[in-house]
This record gives C-alpha cells, sequence and structure tokens, in this order.
C-alpha cells in the first residue's frame, strides 16, 4: 500500500507526494498518470495537508449496506442509487464545516469509504474495473437535513449535501487497500458513533464503478463515496467529527460555532 498526500508548505507552496511515517516524500508530475521523486521530503508537522483528491464531481450512494437497508425497511437496490455532489463542497482535513449562513437546522454526519479514480473511465466491465481505481479514502458526507425533504414534492439531495465544505475528505488515498477486510469508524467528540463492516456494502467498489461508467464518464480524482451504515448522527456546533479506517487514517474536521 502507498499513502498519498496534498499538502501545503508554510510558504504556501502546493505540493503531493507519498506518506512515509512522519514525512512526506515529494513527488513530480501527474498523481495520476506519471510521477516520480522530486528528493525532497518535508516533515508531516511542517505542512498542512489538504483533500488529497481533486474531484469533478463526487458520486454519492445511497442504501449501500444491507444493514442500513433492514433498519430502514427498504428493499436491496437492482442498481446503484446515487447523487451528485459539486467539487466546489470539498475540504479537506483540519477544514472546518461551515453552517450554510441561512440555515439553523440539524446537520448529519455520515462516515463513508471513497473510491478515487485513477483515470478516465466510461462503459467499463466489473471484471475490468479495477485497473481504473487509484485508490481509496474517507470521506464525510455531511448533510442539511432538514433541508432534504423540507418540499413534500421533491426530495433535495443535492441541495441539502452540496453546502459549501458538506464534502469532508481525506488524509490520504491508499492504493492497493483491502477494503473488504475493514471497517469504518465515525467519533463525534470522540465517542464512537459508527463502527461497521465494509463488507457489508451491497454493490462493491468494482461493481460501483463499473454501473456508475454506464451512466457518466469518471474522470481521475473523481470519487465514489460508497454510502454509510448504521449509526449517523447530528452534530452539534463546535463538536468534532473524525472518520476513521484503517489503513488510510483518520480524517477530523469540527462544525465550525454559527456566525
Amino acid at each position: 500500500m502507498t499513502q498519498w498526500v496534498r499538502f501545503r508548505s508554510a510558504e504556501g507552496r502546493a505540493g503531493f507526494g507519498s506518506l512515509e511515517r512522519d514525512q512526506i516524500r515529494e513527488h513530480a508530475g501527474d498523481l495520476y498518470g506519471t510521477c516520480s521523486p522530486s528528493g525532497k521530503t518535508y516533515p508531516l508537522t511542517a505542512v498542512t495537508l489538504v483533500c488529497p483528491a481533486a474531484p469533478s464531481k463526487i458520486i454519492a450512494l445511497w442504501n449501500n449496506f444491507h444493514a442500513l437497508a433492514k433498519k430502514i425497511d427498504k428493499p436491496i437496490p437492482k442498481y446503484p442509487l446515487f447523487f451528485i455532489k459539486p467539487a466546489s463542497c470539498v475540504v479537506g482535513p483540519g477544514e472546518p464545516i461551515h453552517r450554510p449562513a441561512a440555515y439553523s437546522g440539524k446537520i448529519a454526519f455520515e462516515g463513508e469509504l471513497g473510491i478515487v479514480i485513477g483515470k478516465r473511465c466510461a462503459n467499463v466491465s466489473v471484471e475490468n474495473a479495477a485497473n481504473y481505481i487509484f485508490g481509496y479514502t474517507c470521506v464525510n458526507d455531511v448533510t442539511a437535513i432538514d433541508i432534504l425533504h423540507a418540499d413534500p414534492n421533491f426530495a433535495q439531495w443535492s441541495r441539502a449535501k452540496s453546502c459549501d465544505t458538506f464534502g469532508c475528505m481525506g488524509p490520504a488515498i491508499t492504493t492497493d487497500l483491502e477494503w473488504s477486510s475493514r471497517n469504518v469508524v465515525t467519533r463525534l467528540d470522540g465517542v464512537e458513533r459508527q463502527n461497521y463492516p465494509l463488507q457489508d456494502m451491497v454493490f462493491s467498489p468494482g461493481e460501483l464503478v463499473s454501473h456508475i461508467s454506464h451512466d457518466l464518464t469518471l474522470l481521475p480524482g473523481d470519487v465514489i463515496a460508497c454510502g454509510t451504515s448504521l449509526g449517523v448522527g447530528s452534530i452539534k456546533d463546535g463538536s468534532a467529527v473524525e472518520i476513521a479506517i484503517e489503513g488510510i487514517g483518520v480524517l477530523a474536521n469540527t462544525l465550525a460555532w454559527s456566525r
């Protein structure tokens, strides 16, 4: 496994590289293409990590875990059910989540595994889908719950989940992750709220990439958020949320106090 990160130096210089214990080995070139070590290393403490992917879009799954489907009494879908979150909502590790200025309702966390696409992908088979997966990251699919069903005639999935800072991702992209043996663990102010096995997914990463690529073209850096399972809850202003997946790391973000 290799853990890839994007960072900003104290001087404001942007870069990317491989995480090796407590330092970053910087690379030059294209993260999703050809790259090689630049010869520079940075102590992890001397840089600020930013979102490791730069997606053109986030494709986010709904009802993709058997345990959650059973709890909400919904049938297992025959095809992945998803919505789109825009790139403008993306933030990285340590960045604050901001409450929309005109919204005072409930905000919820959803800890998820994110699939990072490595190359342009359209109409691929399940068998070939792994060749288009660059790696995996942690995702917090933040939601303005009261917006979601505010209009009884139309569920506003995109609006409720696309507010600025509502797409938290990081801290790294891990290649060759044995995802099926991992759990997603979510902690709210240090208290565990989610701990569910990824092997309970309805559609595997390969199946998701294949199905979705038949609907729309996936681009390098795009992220498929695999959906969440039991334990979703609300975040109070000032509370810290941590999404942890072994082999990727801990994605930590705090809901800023209302302005």
